[in-house]
């Protein structure tokens, strides 16, 4: 899936788009976190993306957090 999502500094200054567009993967996960149905995100936001470059932004955004470490301060 991460064909479909490219990082250019050239393009919207280096945030992670998908491929071949300039929407930002943030702006779809934010219509996603809201609730938005896939097809309304398509037909009213974004209707150059395909449903697999929703599903695309989503894995993205897990596989992010999946390399993260977070550091947890424990209390003295």
């Amino acid at each position: 899936m991460f064909h479909r999502i490219s990082v250019d500094p050239s393009i919207q200054a280096g945030r992670p788009c998908v491929e071949g567009t300039r929407i930002p993967v943030l702006d779809v996960l934010e219509l996603v976190r809201e609730g938005i149905t896939h097809e309304k995100i398509r037909n009213d936001y974004f209707p150059d993306l395909l449903p697999e470059d929703i599903r695309a932004c989503v894995q993205f955004a897990i596989d992010v957090i999946a390399t993260e470490t977070i550091e947890v301060a424990t209390p003295a």
